[in-house]
């Protein structure tokens, strides 16, 4: 019965299908007919019939079998082309569902985008379309499914399983069902093209430089071809003129009549001699009227690059650059030069009489110029500097870590780039030093090429000595050269927001003289302050070399241990009061006696802000004093969380 699943055209199927009835009732016939009480005609009418019926039924169902047979063996051989020509074929192809799905593809369309037939076949066409082109496939199926177009041809992009896109040209057609019309399914055809669309894209892209190169160059181009009846001239050579395009084509020699006078002779010369074969081309520059009547200037370069046999010209071609501009600047740049000489003169008198010492160098950092200025610093002459590498005479170091000062080239585009340094120091070659501030400005050309340096420096020792008596003073006491409270409080705050970074403890000591008032009064200020000189000594004397000693004012005294420990803290404070009150103190015969009261608080990122931590330390050494003097008392804990207990309670 495998003959019931034939395609073929309704009406053989209907034929089959009566021909099948028909042969199923003349059996039921032979069979009820014996059963029937008929007469012997009758009956054998009746048989004749069916042996009849039967036979024509088989035959026919014989024909059809064979029908069906032939059919189905043109189906696999046409299956079977197709499939060959599928696989075959040296471009894509691919049968794709109506929902863009990929139902088969060829070999030759996986290679094309670089993946495996599988890979491919579980893709949509919209997967592998380049996002810019995905509404050409979009709008393609749709026409199909509405029926408005039967068969499709366009480009577009693209992506291979690396993600590059690749230009294709697609062409194909959709099956339908054939009773219904309904569409099943497309069929296309892809051709890789991306090698034709980079080709068309360079040619493109030349022949735009190209035009662009001529237009922007002010170059037109004529062609002389006396078979063709004289001389054309491209659009932009006519309109170099003033003229339109087309109106100065056809003679040859007309050209000649629009070269100025003075110029028309040397130009016939240099003609005559390229015709004469004396020169390999044509060049030359001459005036030529515009059609506005003035002058403008031109660069005419040409060949001759076919002779007839008597070695008459007969086609030739060349280019007209316009170069007005070109011989303006030259006629500006004589007038240049003369000022530039002038100006050149004015500025050497200026550099040889300024207060600045100035070094100029050239690309390869050798010495060009020298003025007596910096003869005088360096304690090299210009003689002898002159051609020398910058370094032989000229060498500046940091003066704080002794490093050399390199003097950089600016980077490309930077030509308003200065180094300037306020820190550094000469070294001469007798090793003598001076302080010296410099700035050094590249020489830049008009090319924005590197050309030299000019450094321009001053001697700065007195200066600079003064700059740093000057930050000693604003930063220490200037009795007792301690730091003084301004800088004191600067570093504590510092300290306090590390502990807040990076935690650890330090710990602050509020330092009070005690009967210092009487040395005063007695001895007056001047025992007074040579008591304090005393007292800083002694204190320095017994903390380390990390910690920090300050006067806050009066007989007030800061110390801050770095991370220390309170008990250490404890200790420290304790060797403090001793070395006070163990001090030997005579004014004018008369010895002094005095001792000092410590109060102790912590720094640590809990503790407040820098003046908290102060008033603590401070209150603390009230206590001490309190207590008897002479002794150390610590801030306690409770009041610092008892303000954080605050804090945290008004934050929420």
């Amino acid at each position: 019965m495998a003959w019931l699943s034939w395609k073929g055209p309704r009406a053989g199927k209907r034929a089959v299908l009566a021909l099948m009835a028909a042969g199923l009732l003349t059996l039921t016939a032979s069979v009820l007919l014996p059963a029937l009480e008929l007469g012997s005609e009758a009956l054998k009418l009746c048989l004749q019939v069916s042996v009849a019926t039967t036979a024509v039924t088989l035959f026919f169902s014989a024909l059809f079998i064979r029908r069906i047979i032939d059919d189905r063996r043109q189906i696999a051989e046409s299956e079977q082309r197709f499939r060959r020509a599928m696989e075959d074929s040296a471009i894509g192809v691919a049968i794709v569902g109506l929902d863009g799905r990929i139902v088969q593809a060829n070999p030759a369309f996986a290679d094309m985008l670089g993946y495996t037939r599988s890979e491919i076949e579980a893709l949509t066409f919209f997967q592998i379309t380049h996002p810019d082109d995905l509404q050409i496939g979009r709008e393609t199926m749709m026409r199909l499914k509405e029926g408005k177009i039967h068969s499709f041809h366009f480009e577009k992009r693209y992506l291979r399983k690396d993600g590059t896109p690749v230009w294709a040209q697609l062409a194909g057609s959709v099956i339908r069902e054939e009773e219904t019309g309904r569409p099943l399914y497309l069929v296309s055809q892809i051709e890789d093209i991306d090698a034709r669309k980079q080709a068309e894209a360079r040619i493109a892209e030349a022949e735009t430089r190209w035009n662009f190169a001529l237009t922007s160059a002010g170059q037109g181009v004529w062609n002389l071809d006396m078979r063709k009846g004289g001389t054309t001239y491209s659009e932009t050579w006519v309109r170099m003129l003033g003229y339109d395009d087309g109106e100065l084509d056809g003679d040859p020699d007309r050209w000649l009549t629009m070269i100025h006078p003075d110029d028309r002779e040397r130009v016939t010369e240099a003609e005559r001699a390229h015709l004469a074969g004396e020169t390999p081309f044509f060049e030359a520059e001459f005036r030529m009227r515009h059609k506005a009547g003035h002058w403008i200037w031109i660069l005419d370069r040409g060949k001759a690059i076919e002779r007839d046999g008597e070695g008459r010209l007969v086609r030739a071609i060349g280019s007209l650059t316009d170069i007005t501009q070109r011989k303006q600047a030259e006629e500006r740049l004589k007038v240049s030069a003369a000022m530039l000489a002038d100006e050149k003169e004015r500025l050497r008198v200026t550099l040889q009489s300024i207060g600045d010492a100035v070094i100029c160098t050239d690309a390869a950092n050798r010495i060009t110029f020298m003025n007596p200025v910096a003869e005088k610093l360096t304690g090299v002459a210009a003689g002898e500097a002159l051609g020398k590498v910058l370094g032989h005479v000229y060498w500046p170091v940091d003066e704080e870590t002794g490093q050399r000062i390199g003097l950089t080239r600016p980077s490309a585009g930077d030509r308003h780039h200065c180094d300037q340094n306020a820190r550094a120091v000469l070294i001469r070659r007798d090793d003598t030093r001076c302080s010296i501030r410099q700035m050094a400005s590249p020489i830049m050309n008009d090319r924005n090429e590197f050309c030299g340096l000019v450094i321009v420096f001053q001697d700065f020792t007195d200066a600079r000595a003064l700059q740093r008596q000057l930050a000693y003073a604003a930063a220490h006491d200037a009795l007792t050269g301690l730091a003084n409270r301004s800088s004191f409080i600067r570093t504590m705050e510092e300290l306090v927001d590390q502990c807040r970074l990076d935690g650890g403890e330090h710990q602050f000591m509020f330092v009070d003289l005690d009967h210092f008032k009487a040395v005063n009064d007695t001895g007056g200020h001047a025992a007074g302050d040579a008591l304090l000189k005393r007292v800083a000594d002694a204190v320095r004397n017994v903390l380390g070399p990390e910690d920090i000693v300050a006067r806050l004012g009066g007989d007030e005294f800061a110390v801050i241990l770095q991370s220390s420990a309170p008990a250490r803290a404890a200790i420290t404070a304790r060797s403090i009061i001793d070395a006070i009150r163990n001090l030997s103190f005579s004014w004018d015969g008369r010895s002094h006696s005095i001792g000092a009261s410590i109060g102790l608080a912590p720094i640590r990122a809990d503790c407040g802000e820098a003046d908290e931590i102060i008033a603590r330390a401070d209150a603390a050494c009230y206590a001490a004093k309190a207590a008897g003097r002479g002794c150390v008392s610590a801030a306690p804990d409770e009041d610092i969380r008892d303000k954080t207990v605050t804090l945290l309670a008004a934050a929420s």
